[in-house]
């Protein structure tokens, strides 16, 4: 069954994916960021500008589905149209449809109130459907 992490209080949401994208290449993981097209060229943009000896590539909505398949980490707007299916970072407000397809599922919620209310619904939604949730908080891990 899919495994669920929750991963709470990143001060900033953004800027703790790339960390998590960053490690997860380091053990050659295939990552699917799943978010609005705003927050995913926000974070196209901030995972192009990581330091050199960090260089993040990545295939974004509408690439060549061949050059996305290649590619270790791919930003959609829907899950299900990625080409892997190892870890999913989800950064919609709701629950991805495509979950199940997917080996890990990993919210990352920010400090501000209304993420975490919408987080509490999705922590909801996993926990009705049968998924053992873990949860890691940000600020006891020093991030």
């Amino acid at each position: 069954m899919t495994e669920v992490a929750f991963h709470f209080n990143a001060p900033d949401k953004l800027g703790y994916v790339c960390r998590f994208v960053r490690k997860a290449l380091r053990h050659d993981a295939r990552v699917t960021v799943a978010a609005p097209a705003q927050v995913l060229a926000h974070l196209s943009a901030r995972l192009w500008k990581s330091a050199p000896s960090d260089f993040l590539a990545h295939a974004t909505p509408g690439c060549d589905a061949a050059l996305a398949a290649l590619s270790p980490v791919v930003l959609v707007e829907d899950a299900a149209q990625s080409p892997h299916h190892q870890i999913l970072l989800n950064l919609h407000d709701e629950l991805p449809a495509a979950a199940q397809a997917f080996e890990r599922v990993v919210e990352v919620v920010s400090l501000d109130d209304m993420d975490r209310a919408l987080a509490r619904q999705r922590w909801k939604g996993y926990a009705a459907q049968g998924y053992a949730i873990q949860r890691h908080d940000l600020v006891l891990k020093g991030m």
